[in-house]
């Protein structure tokens, strides 16, 4: 059996997802099944909300098969095998979880609000998941890019990483809004036209959302 937990870092599972996937609930576990290589072998996935798992049987002989986890055991059979079945756990993650990048209750706050108001996801762009941006649903361009960075970067003696938001904001008034402890000149973006806000505790959220409303309006 293998041990699948790793695949699910920074992820949220979304377990309405994992049933229209096909997955079948057992208390608290979630168990997904899937024939493969012309039914000769069986995917068995299982998921609870602290591990998940997932093993291949051998239907012939009614037994795991566990050529596939042996990282030096090279073949065509077992590499056509390895394929389909990484195949479906790529296809899972894909489907029924969501990237949790930013963790901060301010940051998850800040994606709800965006979420419930413009019907607006983050869309992770680059590979290695350094930001990730919110487009305008009408013009496609973009009005907040999230990052995850060192406070050095802006400017701080702290070198603890934080969430930011990047914000298009008028440019004859950056100047007036910039305080340099939750509002920074824009890191990363042209200074002329975007801010940068940390998404720490102590923040004025009704301030944050007229101003993600205002970079929404100003990109339209």
């Amino acid at each position: 059996m293998r041990n699948i937990t790793k695949y699910f870092e920074n992820k949220t599972i979304d377990y309405q997802k994992l049933l229209d996937y096909g997955f079948l609930k057992n208390e608290d576990q979630y168990l997904y099944e899937q024939n493969i290589y012309n039914d000769h072998f069986k995917v068995i996935i299982t998921i609870t909300k602290d591990k998940q798992t997932s093993k291949i049987m051998d239907l012939a002989i009614n037994d795991e098969y566990t050529l596939v986890d042996i990282k030096n055991y090279t073949g065509n059979f077992v590499g056509m095998i390895k394929e389909e079945y990484e195949q479906i756990i790529n296809d899972i993650l894909k489907n029924c979880t969501t990237l949790n990048i930013f963790k901060s209750p301010e940051s998850q706050k800040v994606i709800k609000y965006i979420k419930d108001k413009y019907n607006n996801n983050l869309e992770f762009l680059w590979e290695d998941y350094s930001g990730a941006v919110f487009r305008h649903s009408e013009t496609k361009k973009w009005y907040g890019i999230m990052m995850n960075i060192s406070q050095t970067k802006l400017g701080l003696k702290e070198d603890e990483f934080v969430d930011i938001i990047n914000l298009k904001y008028p440019k004859d008034d950056i100047i007036k809004i910039i305080d340099n402890i939750h509002i920074f000149p824009a890191y990363h973006m042209n200074k002329n036209h975007w801010i940068t806000i940390t998404l720490t505790q102590n923040l004025n959220l009704k301030e944050i959302y007229q101003l993600i409303d205002l970079s929404y309006s100003l990109t339209l």
